[in-house]
């Protein structure tokens, strides 16, 4: 468990005014709790239908919301953007099997979307339990918004009041119908690449460390890991910044751990052997959606994105012009005020 601090003369301000109905006495008496309440950062866990304790993590104080993270995205990264909106909402933010804190969680089934769509209708049960809340507010980013694709299938929308959907398709393999999938015209060249890193790992998906993996193999990996980062983002600024955060010279890279290689590679494989197509769903999707698009997202065509509107009965469309696809790395300020915005609405 973590605590965070206020420093900000606004939030202060906002939390004290959230109160203001208590005399001013009572109101400084009970203001160290009330600001733990909003700020302490809590780890909680949820067992998975198959018993696996999944970790969650949860802030703030009011109108429950459920955030899900990307491909290889720790979920605590949304905590910039959320801060400041959790005297109004408690966020609750899962951590999908094989990343951040279920880093150690293996995935007892190929197909992880699906996996994670099972494992997110546990969780939702928990938040409406704890809450006693009929419905809450989602979103999901990139990996996130797929398995809320996969979610509104399998399980439907009666328990949520509405969806944001940040920068994904329904789909990941382009078709004849429609060539929106991801990658977009690239997608058999990046494809290829893939296949070819998932058929030269292989055979070490046994070795368990990291270090001890071929010099070749090792730097593949983090070759791949570093080009998919520079794919989802579009400014200058965030492409220096990952640069600069992915670079080791070969002694760092001989000697570094890499806890999520595996699952990441397995996902990998996943994403290239299942359709995991979700069209046919968007009719279903009768909550009020806001499709938030990188305008300049390589990842997801952004034309394409626009299309899918007409085909969901209740939907908005957003876009912010100047971002790729990781758009609270691209347009930080713009992604906390369309969050905002769909959380208000």
């Amino acid at each position: 468990m973590s605590q965070l601090c206020i420093n900000d003369p606004e939030q202060a301000r906002a939390i004290y005014y959230s109160y203001s109905a208590e005399t001013p006495s009572k109101l400084m008496e009970n203001m160290p709790t009330i600001l733990a309440k909003q700020y302490q950062l809590q780890t909680i866990h949820v067992l998975a239908v198959d018993g696996t304790p999944l970790p969650i993590s949860v802030i703030g104080n009011g109108m429950p919301v459920l955030m899900l993270h990307a491909f290889g995205m720790d979920t605590r990264q949304f905590l910039p953007f959320i801060l400041p909106l959790t005297n109004h909402y408690r966020f609750y933010l899962p951590h999908f099997r094989g990343f951040g804190l279920a880093t150690a969680l293996t995935l007892p089934n190929f197909d992880f979307i699906e996996q994670y769509a099972e494992d997110t209708e546990q969780v939702l049960k928990y938040i409406t339990i704890e809450n006693n809340a009929a419905t809450v507010s989602v979103a999901g980013i990139s990996m996130g918004a797929l398995v809320m694709w996969a979610y509104f299938k399998r399980f439907g929308t009666n328990q949520f009041s509405r969806y944001l959907n940040i920068d994904q398709a329904p789909i990941i393999h382009n078709q004849p119908d429609f060539q929106g999938g991801v990658f977009g015209a690239r997608q058999d060249e990046l494809f290829a690449q893939f296949e070819s890193l998932i058929s030269n790992t292989k055979p070490y998906m046994q070795v368990e460390d990291f270090r001890h993996l071929p010099y070749e193999i090792k730097t593949g990996l983090l070759t791949m890991e570093r080009a998919f980062s520079l794919l989802s983002v579009s400014r200058k600024s965030s492409e220096l910044l990952i640069k600069t955060l992915s670079y080791r010279p070969p002694h760092k890279v001989a000697l570094m751990t890499h806890s999520t290689w595996q699952h990441k590679l397995r996902c990998l494989s996943a994403y290239m052997q299942l359709p995991y197509d979700y069209r046919e769903v968007l009719e279903m999707v009768n909550i009020p959606t806001t499709l938030l698009v990188g305008g300049r997202s390589k990842l997801y065509d952004s034309e394409r994105q626009l299309e899918l509107a007409d085909r969901l009965p209740n939907a908005k469309v957003e876009i912010l012009a100047k971002s790729g696809h990781a758009v609270p790395m691209d347009a930080p300020f713009g992604f906390y005020r369309a969050l905002k915005g769909f959380l208000e609405s």
